[in-house]
């Protein structure tokens, strides 16, 4: 059996179709589904203890609920849920070390698309190296045919200047576990002359063109021979890559990006794509983390 997935539940909206969004995921995966409600209790002298006891019923009223909720709809699925005290970050990021996937709900920026990442879960995206996916409360008004994902492709975004197996390796087995496309694509741009902004010869344009496409296409080939199965669409775009993974991903099933693993006294960093991808995508995003 696949390792479990964990989602972390705090009775919000988003925290409710992620623990959807997560279902249907442990299905397709054959994995266990993990419910976790964390909370930092605070007691105030002017605060009476019992209201942290009140607190942990709720907690205990909430993952029940939400497993029943599970269960009456997918009767199959092996759940198990948990309450912890403590620092929720911390909590989640302990619990998922053995886990195959941390799922969160995220807010969606007001009358705007995307999301807002709170401390939270940037703080669990920091120091989580599993897949982390970000669902938003609107997710889980698509309709689910058979309990399952929507049948929206999967998008990833690729560095080729980097390795990136890890990340390579989680898009393809869910677009082949989905059974849809995988749009691997790779987004660059050429730095403005000096004196002459971005008039560049066509000609040098059509070679780094070129040049990526090669780059990107030896780089999947591994991954088209291991996953014969899934189809596989490549781009290699002119433009910001946030802009044009955000565009590429407006219609997708699960968006996929990269994290660094960092490991030095500074500690870890979010890069200004994967960045922008989870505070605006429109779907479903996964944060993978590579070296």
């Amino acid at each position: 059996m696949n390792q479990r997935i964990v989602v972390g539940l705090d009775g919000s909206a988003e925290s409710v179709a992620a623990a959807h969004w997560a279902a249907r995921e442990a299905l397709l995966r054959d994995a266990p589904l993990h419910l976790v409600h964390a909370e930092e209790w605070f007691s105030p002298l002017n605060i009476p203890a019992a209201r942290s006891d009140a607190r942990r019923q709720w907690a205990r009223s909430l993952l029940r609920e939400a497993t029943e909720e599970l269960l009456e709809k997918h009767p199959q699925l092996d759940i198990s849920a948990e309450s912890f005290d403590g620092r929720p970050a911390d909590s989640l990021a302990g619990v998922t070390a053995s886990a195959g996937m941390l799922v969160l709900g995220s807010r969606g920026l007001g009358t705007l698309t995307g999301f807002v990442l709170g401390s939270v879960g940037m703080a669990v995206i920091h120091g989580v190296e599993r897949p982390t996916v970000l669902v938003r409360a609107t997710e889980d008004t698509v309709p689910h045919a058979r309990g399952e994902h929507s049948d929206r492709d999967v998008v990833v975004g690729i560095d080729i200047g980097r390795p990136c197996d890890a990340l390579l390796a989680f898009a393809f087995d869910e677009a082949a576990r989905r059974g849809c496309t995988l749009h691997a694509l790779h987004s660059w741009m050429l730095p403005p002359l000096a004196g002459s902004g971005a008039a560049y010869n066509p000609e040098v344009n059509a070679h780094v063109a070129q040049s990526m496409t090669t780059g990107l296409d030896d780089m999947l080939k591994p991954w088209r021979d291991r996953y014969p199965t899934v189809g596989l669409d490549v781009q290699v775009t002119v433009g910001h890559a946030s802009d044009q993974l955000l565009e590429a991903g407006s219609e997708a099933g699960l968006v996929v990006v990269g994290r660094r693993i960092r490991r030095s006294s500074v500690g870890t960093r979010i890069g200004p794509i994967t960045h922008a991808i989870l505070h605006h995508s429109t779907a479903p995003v996964a944060v993978v983390a590579h070296e």
